[in-house]
């Protein structure tokens, strides 16, 4: 096996990206409350009740505009791959770890990635039987940061962050997509969404999307949003598909408008990356 093998088949079963985003969730699982009347992504109530109090849709819609600002903090949960980090705008930063497989898997990748415009670094642990096996894996496993060069990893959704596409998870996309929602309490919601265009979300890709075939149109979620209204939790509850088992993405965000500057690795502690970095990713 190639390191560029290795790479492609590691990053791909993923589902996520650092530009892409576990963390523990900000809160437990949304309260159900089946008297609640189903609305329509228009707002209109279903035939089983009266309209909700205001328009469901719309108060997820806008419960997203406060990540364009770039201040929170983040985490991404999924398909055995978890990321937690920060963005902090005003800085031009952002800060992440993520974590691809675990102990017990033949293949399993870690990886910390600081970004302060103009630079990014990244520190890469790969471990497992496989990962052993490989002699090129001890160029990469270095135990230092390696500091990237922008030209190759521009457009490079697992090294590269766009700073003005600032979610990680990319939940603005998913909620455009919300085809019916229903208020299930206090700053709760469920309903469906039709991820096919979500490819550019960051949270689902396109594999995992064709995958679901006509399923996709309607996946099922849940949402939660703080006392002022912003997103603070978007699951994904994707149903069985082929050869996999359903599963959950959870999307959780806190900390609006406190998070902190990424701290730019020691110098010490830097070193150029080498070209079998980036085959790993491209």
């Amino acid at each position: 096996m190639t390191v560029r093998r290795l790479g492609a088949g590691l990053v791909a079963a993923a589902l996520i990206t650092p530009a892409l985003a576990a963390c523990a969730s900000n809160g437990t699982g949304t309260a159900g409350s089946t008297a609640t009347p189903t609305v329509t992504a228009s707002g209109a109530a279903s035939p089983t009740g009266a309209p909700v109090a205001g328009d469901a849709k719309q108060a997820l819609l806008d419960s997203t505009k406060e990540i364009s600002t770039g201040n929170f903090r983040f985490a991404l949960t999924g398909v055995g791959s978890t990321v937690e980090g920060q963005v902090h705008q005003p800085s031009q930063s952002a800060a992440m770890k993520i974590a691809i497989g675990g102990p017990s898997s033949d293949l399993a990748m870690k990886l910390d990635v600081i970004h302060f415009k103009p630079d990014s670094w990244v520190k890469l642990e790969l471990s497992g039987s496989t990962a052993n096996s490989l002699p090129e894996i001890k160029q990469l496993n270095l135990g230092k940061y390696q500091h990237l060069d922008q030209a190759r990893i521009k457009g490079n959704r697992n090294l590269g962050f766009d700073f003005d596409k600032v979610d990680p998870a990319g939940s603005a996309v998913l909620t455009q997509g919300i085809t019916e929602v229903r208020s299930t309490g206090t700053g709760a919601y469920a309903g469906t969404i039709d991820v096919t265009k979500a490819a550019e979300a960051g949270s689902l890709n396109a594999a995992t999307i064709a995958a679901l075939g006509t399923q996709a149109k309607t996946v099922p979620f849940t949402a939660k949003v703080d006392p002022q209204g912003r997103l603070s939790e978007l699951v994904l509850q994707l149903p069985a598909a082929g050869q996999t088992a359903a599963q959950e993405i959870t999307m959780t965000y806190s900390d609006y408008g406190a998070a902190t500057a990424a701290q730019k690795p020691p110098a010490d502690q830097v070193v150029e990356a080498p070209a079998e970095l980036y085959n790993l990713f491209n």
